[in-house]
Parts: C-alpha cells; structure tokens; sequence
C-alpha cells in the first residue's frame, strides 16, 4: 500500500471510542496506530494542521452507565471537537450484563446498537467526522423484506446517518446490496480473505499443497458464492457449492428448516477443503457440509468463517473434531470470542485489530482503501512463501 498519503493533512484530530463491547481489540488498535505515528516521518508533522498527531493514546474515555431501570446515557470524559472519530461497536458481545430491576442482564445487540446511538448523541455534533466500525453489522441477516416483515437493517443506516454519521464500515455483510438504504453516504463491507489464507496456511497439516488438484474452496449455500470465489479465483483452485433445500412452509427458531444440502461441484476425493461463510450460528449447518465432504472422500477440511457466534455452545464441533469430520476451525476476532473457544485445540483466530488500524490511519488522512478492499498483493505475497517453505 503507497504511504504517500502520510504527508497528507488528516481530517481532523483522531479519535476511537471502542464501546465496552470493543475494548479488546480497541487497545490493539489503538497500540498499532501509536506505535506507527510515533516512528513515522513526515514534513509536516509538527505543523499546526497535524497538531496531536503524535498521541501515547487516541483513546477518547467515554461510558454508558445505566440507572437500576435499565435505562442508560452516554458521557464522554474530555472534548471531542474537531476531531475525526471512529466509534467501535461488537453487538453480538454477549459477555456483557446490566443490572435491570436488580437482576443481571445479558445485553443484546439491541442494547448494544442503543449505547451506540447514545454514544454518538453524547458527541453532540462537535466532532469534524464521525465515522462507525460495526463488523458485525446490525440487524444485516434482516436485509430484505418477505411479506409484512420490518427492514431492520436499513432502518438502522438510517438512523445512524440521520445522527450524523459520515462512513459505516462493516465485515462481510450477509448482503451488501443494504448500502441502497444510504446511497449518499459512505459504507464498506471487508473481508477477511487475506487473514484466512494466511492462518490457514501458516497451521496447515505439512502435506498441504496449494492447486487445483489437492484443494478445492466450498461455499455451504448459493448466497456465499462471491465469497468462495474470490478465494479459489486468488489460490487458483476449483470450487464447489452446496445448494441448501427448505422448507418453505415451516418456521423453527425463526428460520426455515433444511430439507437436504445438495452438492455442485467436481470430485472432492482426496483433496483438501476450505469451506468459507459469513458466520456460524448453531454451527450445525457447517458441521452437516463438513461431513458430506469427508463422506465423498475429502481429505483435510478447514471451516472458515468471519463471524463465530456458536449460539448453541461448542459441543457440536467437539464431536465432530471427535470424529475427524474436519481438521481446524477460523474464525476472526471481530466479534467476542469465549474462553472455551480460544481454548479449543482446533481453533485458529485470526487478529483482525492490524486491518482496522490500517483503514482508520488511511481512512483520517483521507486516502484511498482500495488496496485494503482488494488485497491480491498481499495474498500472492503469501502464497509464494508458503511455496517456498519460508515462514508466513
């Protein structure tokens, strides 16, 4: 990626406000984009117009605290104005609680997207910028309307963007086409193809090999394609689907059930397996296509997704890891990983704090993301590495 935007005036003063939600990977944030302006040279870094560009911390102290009702407010610690701000957001941190009616309470994204909203009202139209990093993007699998359903998600942008909000950058959106609700505004969807092929390739077994003839990528349903796509078109290998049946007529838990997954694809014998999707709810869906695959006589499989939610806990990938239906599981670290995941032996995270960095510290100088968005560079970069037995 060119530096030359460095030398560029930035917007404004910068500012993160990780939610509680976000303090983790807020910190390691916040650590890169300090360790990166404190080494950085530029012509105009003492200049009046880069006035606080070298920070021990760009951390804006900010807190939602709430009454015993439930109800909360949001309070930033010291002045935002003029500054550019990114507001950090996870809501499917379910590790969080508050006291309702002197019991604990799981927060939900509902909570979560509230405190946002609080967060941003707290700024009261002072800051120069305001700008959302939701990688879990709120209410996005109810991003089409089928029948008299509410259109959550749109909503949302709106109501974010009425409050202000300039760019809404979010990962791997169940269906981009929900920019139409902001057309004027700026929106991003990210993905994480970069850190996947990196950590799968870095804890692959020692026999893995990268083409066409010992690995194949697979999409589990016909609405992840583009994603598998991108990944077989960057690692040049074949690609395979599977086609999920439903059954329209029923609702359980609030979705349709599977009647039977359908394979489209070439022979899976002997290959290895890198099946990609959005997210992994129950995980049961992925476990099913995981174990059709080994069925057919797939050889390694490795289950990627960008959002790890495990709502039913981790005992389905247990059994199968038990099994040998797969060989390791990567996730990111874009939404809350549990202490039982991160202990898991087939588990691999992949860091996504140095992406974020990036896209902030390009983002305030008012720069290109191109190269963030499309990372073919870095990819190949790491396949001729792995090529060449060097470390990744």
């Amino acid at each position: 990626m060119s530096s030359e935007y460095y030398d560029s005036y930035p917007v404004g003063r910068l500012g993160i406000i990780p939610l509680k939600s976000c303090e983790e990977i807020g910190k390691k944030v916040d650590d890169y984009l300090v360790a990166w302006r404190k080494q950085r040279e530029s012509a105009h870094k003492y200049s009046l117009e880069f006035d606080g560009y070298e920070r021990d911390s760009y951390i804006i102290a900010s807190e939602t605290p709430r009454f015993g009702s439930g109800e909360a407010k949001g309070r930033l610690k010291e002045s935002v104005r003029g500054d550019d701000l990114y507001l950090l957001v996870d809501v499917c941190n379910n590790s969080l609680t508050y006291r309702f009616f002197g019991d604990q309470t799981r927060m939900s994204p509902d909570d979560h997207f509230q405190d946002l909203k609080r967060t941003i009202a707290a700024v009261g139209g002072k800051a120069r910028r305001i700008n959302v990093i939701m990688p879990f993007l709120y209410e996005g699998r109810q991003h089409k309307r089928n029948g008299r359903e509410s259109l959550d998600c749109a909503l949302a942008l709106q109501e974010l963007v009425s409050m202000g909000v300039d760019n809404i950058i979010t990962f791997d959106a169940h269906d981009p086409r929900v920019v139409n609700a902001v057309p004027l505004h700026g929106f991003e969807t990210l993905q994480p193809a970069y850190q996947f092929i990196k950590n799968i390739l870095r804890y692959a077994e020692p026999d893995m090999q990268v083409d066409s003839d010992h690995l194949m990528v697979i999409s589990p349903d016909e609405g992840g394609m583009s994603r598998a796509i991108y990944l077989a078109n960057n690692l040049s290998v074949d690609m395979g689907m599977f086609y999920k049946r439903r059954d329209y007529s029923t609702i359980i838990d609030g979705k349709n059930p599977i009647v039977a997954h359908e394979f489209l694809g070439a022979n899976v014998k002997g290959k290895d397996m890198i099946i990609v999707d959005d997210m992994i709810s129950s995980g049961d869906s992925m476990v099913e296509v995981a174990s059709m695959l080994k069925d057919r006589g797939a050889k390694h499989i490795y289950m990627c997704a960008t959002f790890g939610l495990f709502t039913n806990g981790m005992s389905v990938f247990d059994r199968a890891y038990e099994k040998g239906i797969f060989t390791k599981l990567v996730t990111t670290n874009l939404v809350y990983q549990t202490p039982e995941l991160l202990e898991r032996p087939y588990y691999i995270g992949c860091d996504m704090s140095k992406y974020i960095a990036l896209i902030i510290d390009t983002l305030n100088h008012d720069a290109s993301i191109s190269s963030l968005l499309d990372p073919v560079d870095r990819i190949q970069k790491v396949l001729r590495k792995f090529a060449n037995k060097e470390k990744i």
